[in-house]
């Protein structure tokens, strides 16, 4: 955990309490209907949660691929190679 020191901590309280008074001066400013229109766009957003981005790959795909020229090596047979006699 990360310690901060006595000056950021209220720094930061500072700029949450501006932040908090600018939003409610703006949403004061604009028109009642258009307010609780995004008040319920606001609430809609905040229940889906945080966006889960797609995968990058396509499906199947191993997870980290071999750089070009760099491919594994083909696996050896098990049998222990033939003598002549």
């Amino acid at each position: 955990m990360t310690k901060h020191s006595n000056f950021e901590r209220q720094r930061r309280e500072t700029e949450t309490a501006r932040i908090q008074e600018i939003e409610r001066a703006w949403q004061g400013s604009i028109p009642a209907p258009i307010a609780t229109e995004f008040a319920a766009t606001l609430k809609a957003a905040k229940a889906r949660g945080p966006h889960v981005p797609a995968p990058d790959m396509a499906p199947g795909t191993a997870p980290r691929p071999p750089r070009p020229g760099h491919e594994p090596k083909p696996k050896k047979d098990d049998a222990p190679p033939r003598r002549r006699s």
